[in-house]
């Protein structure tokens, strides 16, 4: 009677494979999500930026007053958000766009 199955050798070939694989496509998938969260980072400051702008003009203020996060939360819908990428939000003046504290991420 004679025994039917895989070999060491053909089970080391498809580890082999499904690694090189691997190998191929995590560096992608990180990149991908690290792109992702610049855009999403992105769109965020640029609601902020938007919200400062309809909070300057509701309350009468120039180019030099100075901003905070909490004066503009009520003019972006959710609320003030946070970067996907952990980073953290800050504004200073009506003249000046918002930042995030992580490179890249900037409008």
């Amino acid at each position: 009677m004679k025994k039917s199955g895989f070999t060491l050798v053909e089970i080391m070939i498809v580890v082999a494979i499904i690694g090189l694989l691997a190998a191929i496509a995590i560096p992608s998938f990180v990149r991908a999500r690290t792109t992702s969260q610049t855009n999403a980072c992105i769109n965020n400051l640029r609601q902020m930026d938007g919200g400062k702008d309809q909070w300057a003009i509701e309350n009468n203020k120039v180019d030099t007053d100075t901003v905070a996060l909490t004066d503009i939360a009520d003019y972006i819908k959710g609320g003030t958000p946070d970067c996907p990428a952990a980073g953290t939000y800050s504004v200073t003046t009506v003249a000046n766009d918002p930042t995030c504290t992580i490179s890249g991420h900037a409008l």
